[in-house]
């Protein structure tokens, strides 16, 4: 039976969802930052943790500077 890497108990066939290779709890695969529940698929991965897209990835992992993205906020 494989193990949530979260929580490190059995995941069981009707709660199982499979995300970075994985298998979780649907309420354990969480952002590693701002704890909002994410969806298999819809998220991004750093270092083997899960992560939303927006802002947390993009704000913790994206372009440096200020903002959210887009021509005023790399750094040169």
């Amino acid at each position: 039976m494989p193990k949530c890497p979260k929580c490190n108990k059995e995941v069981y066939f009707a709660e199982k969802v499979t995300s970075l290779g994985k298998d979780w709890h649907r309420p354990c695969l969480k952002c590693e930052k701002c704890n909002k529940t994410l969806a298999a698929g819809s998220h991004a991965e750093h270092e083997g943790k899960p992560y939303c897209n927006q802002p947390c990835y993009a704000a913790l992992f994206g372009p440096g500077g200020f903002g959210r993205g887009g021509a005023e906020s790399h750094k040169y």
